[in-house]
């Protein structure tokens, strides 16, 4: 069975489900977990008047790291509560999808044990479904928790 689960998160809803379904399953199989968060790169638009400043940049990335501490705390413990072993992870990158499935090769995961958000019609067409992605560029088995 499965030895090694990635659990990704966003901070929502869904993946505090996924979270709390994954941690139990991996206690009930005996496999370790390693928890992810990707965070976004910091981008700016320049107009011809003004750039945006160091410290602005400093700023939001004080703040991204703070935001990704506290997704990634959830993972450890609810981990921690169930007696899991886990290791989390804060990664930045552009596409969250390429990110994900990277960290679960790297790590040597068997599966993948993700949330859907559910979107359908034009809200699923314009945000697009990382779940979706990885299920179709990942050779990682991959668990979707709805």
């Amino acid at each position: 069975m499965y030895k090694h689960m990635l659990i990704p998160t966003d901070g929502s809803e869904p993946s505090a489900r996924a979270i709390k379904q994954g941690i139990g399953f991996a206690k009930e199989i005996q496999a370790k977990v390693t928890g992810l968060y990707v965070a976004p790169h910091f981008y700016h638009l320049v107009d011809y008047y003004r750039d945006i400043d160091a410290g602005s940049i400093q700023k939001y990335e004080a703040a991204a790291k703070d935001q990704a501490q506290q997704y990634v705390t959830v993972i450890e413990n609810a981990a921690k509560a169930a007696g899991v072993p886990c290791e989390c992870l804060v990664v930045t990158g552009e596409l969250p999808y390429e990110t994900i499935i990277k960290t679960a090769e790297s790590k040597g995961c068997d599966l993948i044990f993700m949330a859907s958000h559910g979107r359908r019609g034009i809200k699923g067409l314009v945000l697009g479904s990382e779940t979706l992605k990885v299920l179709t560029h990942c050779k990682v088995p991959t668990l979707v928790c709805r």
